[in-house]
């Protein structure tokens, strides 16, 4: 079976995978979604350290949600002839994504100086967790590591109960992500230019990005944020507030969403002084919070996302993933796809969040098995049977 491409838009260009755990199957699997020849390199089984490289099972989960509409072939880039292969490889290729430490390339003999002589065209993508240069940069990266430093933990969590990690990596997703964006840019520059470039991200940038006006309050006016529970730090009253029969999130931004939301309230109260405008409400949002969650207690859940909605008040449920799947409306966006996992059998996983009016993804492909196309690889690059052979017998493959 040759290449399927999973989308039209980037079909035409060959990607090596030569990632690992989470940060860059995160960026190729955005380039492979979207119709890339994705070959993701791994190391042969009889290398132990390699046998583990990919962050859980192969029948796990989060690999199979991570490795779909990639082909998979084994290469051990520890050896002359392993490394020969990739140089060969890459000599055609438009893309090379890694997320090694920073040095491991170098030694290898696979980063991008070694590589562009072979390619002036060739985009190199390099995800680390703290950046290829620097004091920090022969750190390992890890995402909660990357959540603390980046200024993620000091923000997230009730007040004075100490730093809280958010429920997912975000900042290995971001990285991915953002290196995605940049590999597209390249991409762009190079049909300008002819030539490629090496194109860099880290987790503590993806991190520090992320902040967005959290870091803006520290740069442009000296406040350092801190912990705001699941109030918001800045417009108020939104947040978590009770129901009779469970939780809801309220957003009353903005002094018209906050008079319509008092109207439906129907509390005297709320016309106090102390609630009267944002810097107010901001000052006493103890005591606002409370009175809502005394109006609010007298109705269910569903009964007020309909009235608030319905009057102009964002509000919403707070729902278990299994919910989410469930509501109408995250089945009508059609965001889980129905994939056949080869290990797994019939499954479903994550399909890209981005709708495209003439384009769009498909999960073609699950996720290989180990090495499961590196002869038709192979054979693509002009290697013959008897070669191939060879090469499997000296645990080049």
């Amino acid at each position: 079976m040759g290449f399927e491409p999973a989308s039209d838009i980037l079909a035409p260009y060959t990607v090596l995978d030569l990632t690992r755990v989470r940060a860059g199957p995160t960026c190729v699997r955005q380039l492979a979604d979207w119709g890339a020849n994705v070959i993701k390199i791994e190391m042969p089984t009889n290398d132990t350290a390699g046998a583990n490289n990919m962050g859980g099972s192969r029948d796990g989960s989060d690999f199979q949600n991570l490795h779909r509409n990639k082909r998979s072939m084994t290469l051990n880039l520890k050896s002359e002839a392993g490394v020969e292969i990739f140089r060969k490889m890459a000599a055609t290729a438009d893309v090379v994504v890694e997320n090694y430490r920073p040095d491991v390339k170098h030694r290898l003999g696979v980063d991008y100086d070694s590589l562009k002589p072979l390619n002036k065209g060739l985009v190199y993508a390099s995800i680390s967790g703290f950046g290829q240069d620097g004091p920090l940069a022969a750190r390992p990266g890890f995402d909660q590591i990357a959540q603390g430093m980046g200024g993620l933990m000091s923000i997230t969590g009730e007040p004075g109960k100490g730093p809280m990690r958010v429920g997912i990596p975000i900042a290995d997703l971001c990285a991915g992500i953002f290196a995605a964006q940049g590999v597209l840019l390249a991409l762009l520059a190079r049909e300008r230019t002819g030539e490629g470039q090496w194109i860099q991200s880290s987790l503590l940038q993806a991190q520090v990005f992320m902040l967005d006006f959290q870091a803006t309050r520290w740069l442009m006016d000296g406040e350092v944020p801190g912990q705001a529970g699941n109030d918001h730090p800045t417009s108020i009253p939104t947040g978590v507030f009770e129901t009779a029969d469970g939780h809801i999130n309220i957003a009353s931004a903005g002094q018209p969403i906050w008079e319509r939301f008092k109207r439906e309230l129907g509390d005297a109260r709320l016309d106090a002084d102390d609630y009267a405008d944002g810097p107010s409400r901001s000052e006493n949002r103890k005591a606002l919070n409370a009175l809502i969650n005394e109006l609010t207690r007298k109705d269910t859940s569903q009964n007020w996302i309909e009235r608030l909605n319905e009057a102009g008040v964002p509000c919403g449920e707070i729902n278990t993933i299994d919910k989410t799947f469930a509501s109408p409306q995250v089945q009508h966006l059609g965001i889980a796809r129905d994939v056949i996992s080869q290990e797994r059998g019939p499954s479903q996983l994550v399909g890209q969040p981005i709708t495209m009016s003439r384009s769009k993804s498909e999960i073609r492909r699950p996720p290989p098995t180990l090495g499961q196309h590196s002869e038709e690889i192979l054979a693509d690059l002009g290697y013959d049977s008897a070669a191939i052979e060879t090469f499997r017998k000296d645990n080049v493959i």
